[in-house]
């Protein structure tokens, strides 16, 4: 089908637009852009940079993507965003180019990304996530796939939040959050399983209870983080969730965050 473009849309002849897009009014795409087939982008947003959006993702007013990095080490070097199929992009949100450090924002398929949400520089947002409205990714932040960020919530730089978990709104993370957690807090701390997206996406009952128990060993005994892996090993059933979720806290470089206190006393 052919291109619908509001008249008053400013994009450059060397932009690569696919079939069946719709640009609205007042919007600007830039010379080095690339969008796939069926992408809706609304009224008043920005496209710039070495930006590749895939199909069918939609852009609503005002989003601001491919723009320069907010990073002082910057020098204009040449580095992208990639953005895969079907993502909701909503109103005001910004998504920045990379820096030489990695050179590439990486956004997965099939995401909800809501109204002034902003994702930095280097970061990685896997697929089948949801980061509500005024979500903050700082640079180099890795997002697993269907993870939930409440709104308002802020993750550091460098920190990691593993697939199947959920951050409470208005929550600072200034750690890595485990697989398949809750948490919550200012800053965040671990409440429990994520039970209700562990059920959603189909985890077995046998899996759920391994993961209670591997959880009860590594947040909620007391005991320090190498006792508690080793407790896991030994006393819990090995399946592909307790592996990844064991190898996740050892890979931790920013360390993990921990449970809450109230929930031990």
């Amino acid at each position: 089908m052919a291109n619908k473009i509001h008249s008053t849309a400013i994009i450059s002849a060397k932009a690569r637009l696919g079939n069946n897009v719709e640009v609205g009014p007042w919007t600007v795409i830039g010379a080095d852009v690339k969008i796939a087939d069926n992408v809706i982008i609304g009224q008043g947003c920005l496209i710039e940079g070495d930006t590749v959006i895939g199909s069918g993702c939609k852009i609503f007013t005002g989003a601001v993507i491919g723009s320069i990095p907010q990073d002082l080490k910057y020098k204009g070097e040449k580095t992208k965003v990639v953005i895969g199929e079907n993502n909701v992009i909503r109103e005001y949100c910004t998504i920045n180019i990379g820096t030489v450090d990695k050179g590439t924002t990486e956004i997965g398929d099939n995401n909800l990304i809501m109204a002034y949400s902003h994702i930095a520089h280097d970061c990685l947002v896997g697929s089948h996530c949801v980061l509500a409205n005024c979500a903050t990714l700082a640079g180099h932040v890795t997002i697993e796939d269907r993870v939930v960020m409440g709104g308002l919530s802020a993750i550091h730089q460098f920190s990691r939040a593993g697939k199947l978990s959920i951050i409470g709104g208005c929550s600072k993370v200034v750690q890595d959050i485990p697989p398949f957690s809750t948490c919550d807090g200012h800053p965040a701390k671990v409440f429990g399983l994520n039970l209700v997206g562990l059920r959603r996406s189909q985890v077995s009952a046998k899996i759920i209870t391994d993961l209670k128990q591997a959880f009860k060993f590594l947040f909620f005994s007391g005991l320090n983080t190498a006792n508690s892996l080793e407790k896991v090993k030994k006393e819990v059933s090995s399946s592909p969730e307790i592996l990844y979720l064991t190898e996740f806290l050892k890979s931790s470089k920013r360390g993990v965050t921990r449970a809450h206190k109230d929930i031990n006393e």
